[in-house]
């Protein structure tokens, strides 16, 4: 029996006027955007054809990803090797995808990806990008999330919070951003993954405010005229810079700083009207891990505007357009997920698109999630401003709470 609060595919028959119009000026652009319609639109034909002669067409291949994400994380295909210096990024985007899917690893292999990642903590503080390398803010965020999500004491104790604050600081510049490695790049993910771990491993207030001072000035300054966040002052705006930006400000407490109405309207306008997927760019592509770079965004910026203590009555995009191009356009049979049709699986893509399935189901209540398909389809929920468990985030606030408060009390 159908309920007025079950979400339902579209029809698709009905939503062919939502396709791009050219205006009869064809270019690259718009012949790019009308290829990949045509992709989706063949995986819409596909389900209406057998959605009732085979019922997996509406539910997540949760045996398949398994599989696929367990034989990853024990042996990395040799094209991952363009990746070696991303190697915790790696472990990051399989925790957290099998975590999404309730299910984790063996103890064993657990204490393997702790030690391994242990390798990867380079003597400066920090984690590099494997063992040997040097430190970079990108794969500490990863190493420290994956640890905090296996959440043991073991896991807990390889984050040697003094020497990742000392790492901190030696890539903070003077107006308060934040260079990816010592004399690298400056840009917002920078900000954000320095002020994610930061925050995780719940570094001390008087810390905190020396170590950030300037930094919510910094990033409302790399807001565009669009309304959307590009990557340093002056740069495009950009779904994955814009999704740092607002999550740092928030993590800050300083969203005030932006203009949140204009990057709401910048945001909301990435959902792509036929495909149901975001864009990360105006006048780009659909992508699925746009799924969670701009769909964790949405409910942010809401928050943001409505105030810390009230709840969202309802996320302002489309939760029902979202998890049908996930389900029908991105899942690979043999397990994985993807970019869009047509494109290979891999783990970032998995991640990202199971992170935004997620998002949608859980960002309007915790209660009662919104599910598209069998009830198979419903992901664990994900802390919107870290992309790991809440349970887990709240287990390394506490673990590293008691910590601070041990040193007070011996001090």
């Amino acid at each position: 029996m159908w309920s007025p609060d079950e979400l339902l595919f579209r029809n698709f028959q009905q939503i062919q006027n939502l396709k791009f119009d050219d205006e009869k000026i064809s270019t690259t652009t718009s012949r790019e955007q009308q290829k990949t319609e045509d992709s989706v639109e063949k995986c819409f034909e596909r389900f209406e054809r057998q959605q009732f002669l085979n019922p997996r067409l509406t539910q997540l291949n949760r045996i398949e990803h398994h599989q696929y994400l367990d034989s990853m994380l024990r042996t990395m295909p040799s094209h991952y090797q363009c990746l070696d210096s991303s190697r915790p990024w790696c472990v990051y985007w399989i925790l957290q995808s099998a975590q999404l899917l309730s299910f984790t690893f063996d103890d064993e292999t657990l204490r393997g990806v702790v030690q391994f990642l242990s390798n990867c903590r380079a003597p400066t503080g920090g984690f590099g990008g494997g063992p040997g390398q040097y430190a970079h803010l990108a794969p500490t965020y990863a190493a420290v999330n994956s640890l905090c999500i296996i959440g043991t004491e073991e896991a807990y104790q390889a984050i040697d919070r003094d020497s990742l604050v000392k790492f901190l600081f030696s890539v903070r510049d003077a107006d308060g951003s934040f260079r990816l490695h010592v004399d690298g790049e400056t840009d917002v993910r920078g900000a954000y993954c320095a002020i994610a771990v930061a925050k995780l491993v719940n570094v001390p207030e008087r810390v905190l405010n020396e170590l950030f001072t300037g930094t919510g000035d910094w990033i409302a300054g790399c807001q565009t005229y669009e309304g959307g966040f590009g990557g340093a002052p002056d740069l495009e705006a950009h779904g994955g810079y814009t999704f740092c930006g607002i999550a740092s400000l928030a993590l800050l407490n300083e969203a005030d700083k932006c203009d949140k109405k204009a990057l709401l309207q910048w945001i909301l306008r990435r959902q792509m009207s036929y495909e149901g997927g975001f864009q990360g760019r105006t006048n780009k592509l659909v992508d699925g891990c746009y799924s969670f770079w701009v769909g964790a965004t949405i409910p942010i910026t809401q928050a943001t505007l409505v105030g810390a203590d009230k709840s969202m009555e309802q996320t302002f995009f489309d939760i029902e357009a979202l998890q049908e191009y996930i389900l029908l356009c991105c899942q690979k049979a043999n397990g994985g997920l993807i970019d869009k049709p047509g494109k290979p699986q891999d783990l970032y893509h998995t991640c990202y698109t199971l992170s935004g399935v997620s998002i949608a189901q859980h960002s309007q209540s915790a209660q009662n999630p919104q599910v598209l398909g069998d009830m198979i389809n419903e992901l664990m929920p994900t802390h919107p401003l870290f992309n790991i468990p809440p349970k887990s985030v709240a287990a390394a606030l506490s673990y590293f709470a008691n910590i601070s408060t041990n040193r007070a009390q011996d001090g």
